[in-house]
């Protein structure tokens, strides 16, 4: 019996007056004579569950404990635990120029990087004080994109600094393709 006789077989059962619900009602009284162990020989299954009972199906909604958590769950599991925490260094650019600035978080990074800490805060200020744009922030923002340690970053909540800091999580581990 292929899928298509079993989904023929549906349709024809589901067509009846009693339909679904004559269907899991036999289905409940199967089920309850197979765990007692009774079953008459000649009693016809729903062809659906017998394929399913043959072939199986993993349930993805279910998050039962001994399931492994795939590898996007738990990077995803990581991303939240990191982003909810507080950093480990900070460092202040308030008052550098650019070029002071873009050399103090290359020091940051790197002193960071070896300290094992998984991330860090740039408070650079809003650039109220500046002409034009918001010179510290940007070049935070562009030293970010270059940097190979840098990872996924934000603004911490108004309390935290907001939009006059940014938080960094640091890659754990730098393969020759990022470099």
């Amino acid at each position: 019996m292929d899928f298509g006789d079993i989904l023929d077989e549906w349709e024809r059962q589901t067509a009846k007056p009693a339909g679904k619900k004559a269907i899991k009602a036999q289905e409940r009284a199967l089920n309850q004579q197979a765990h007692n162990g009774v079953l008459p020989p000649d009693e016809k299954v729903n062809p659906l569950t017998a394929w399913l009972r043959v072939h199986g199906v993993e349930d993805k909604d279910n998050k039962s404990s001994d399931r492994e958590l795939s590898d996007m769950e738990l990077r995803r599991q990581e991303r939240k635990r990191l982003s909810q925490k507080a950093p480990d260094a900070v460092v202040d650019l308030h008052g550098l120029t650019r070029d002071e600035a873009w050399d103090q978080l290359i020091l940051f990074f790197n002193k960071a990087k070896n300290h094992g800490a998984e991330k860090v805060l740039i408070i650079h200020g809003k650039g109220n004080h500046s002409e034009g744009e918001a010179v510290l922030k940007r070049t935070t923002l562009q030293f970010i994109e270059q940097c190979p340690y840098a990872g996924m970053h934000g603004h911490p909540p108004a309390e935290g600094g907001g939009s006059g800091a940014t938080w960094v999580c640091l890659k754990k581990d730098i393969t020759a393709r990022d470099r």
